[in-house]
């Protein structure tokens, strides 16, 4: 077969000098090379493996599963997950109920700008939501994520200077590879036809467009939360409460063409 990658992660039973050395020359002598490797939980360590052969892959399974010193807690085809994990040294944190929901703190951001970034890369339709109250980072982290994914951004709606309101965009904004931004409590309590009429034309476009407050926007919409692809959780804090109370704003607002 092509060189692939894989996915390995393993926890740690019984640390000892030299375990991680170990398990470098078993790979050695197996020829599959490391492409990455780090720390992604206590006590675990994740890998990106490049194998060109399935029996390589059988066989180091076969060896690892009867190593005392560690557990092998995940073997695979790497998902975006896994790939992220290895790159920042942390898991990003999913619900477990509903597995479209992903969490991140403030100082997280760097981790919430590379998985939207790697999202945005992927070609199609998505719908994004982010929550978050005031001032956390969610507007920040979509433009920093459309940079590093080499996605031009475009404002549909906006508090980010005063709240701004679109009708209308230059033809040189209508583009797949153009990220849609669009704040949900504006759009869903202050706009008007014309500016639905340009949020239902983008939302038909085979690209990627990020509501933030998406329980506000449903509330007024006719669109649902099933209709989200990913949702995105951001706070201060792990035990933050994510409430609209505090976020309506009295900053000016303007609808332009």
């Amino acid at each position: 077969m092509d060189e692939q990658e894989w996915y390995l992660e393993y926890e740690i039973n019984k640390n000892r000098p030299g375990l991680l050395g170990d398990i470098s020359s078993l790979l050695g002598m197996l020829g599959i090379n490391i492409v990455t490797i780090n720390g992604v939980d206590n006590g675990r360590r994740g890998l990106l493996l490049l194998v060109d052969k399935q029996e390589k892959v059988e066989r180091l399974r076969s060896i690892l599963q009867s190593m005392d010193n560690i557990t092998v807690t995940k073997f695979r085809k790497p998902k975006l997950r896994d790939i992220l994990a290895v790159r920042h040294g942390r898991y990003i944190q999913r619900d477990a109920d509903d597995k479209k929901t992903f969490r991140f703190v403030r100082d997280e951001l760097g981790l919430l700008v590379d998985f939207l970034a790697e999202l945005y890369k992927v070609e199609g339709h998505k719908l994004i939501g982010i929550r978050g109250m005031p001032r956390v980072g969610k507007t920040e982290s979509i433009v920093a994520s459309s940079v590093c994914a080499s996605k031009k951004w475009v404002f549909i709606s906006s508090t980010l200077l005063k709240q701004t309101m679109r009708v209308q965009l230059a033809d040189d904004e209508y583009s797949t590879n153009n990220v849609y931004i669009i704040d949900g409590i504006v759009s869903s309590r202050r706009s008007n036809e014309r500016h639905w009429q340009l949020i239902r034309e983008i939302m038909r476009m085979p690209t990627a467009k990020v509501i933030e407050h998406p329980d506000v926007f449903v509330q007024q919409t006719e669109y649902s939360m099933d209709d989200f692809d990913y949702i995105i959780e951001l706070r201060n804090d792990p035990n933050e409460a994510i409430t609209y109370e505090v976020i309506e704003t009295d900053v000016g607002f303007s609808a332009f063409e």
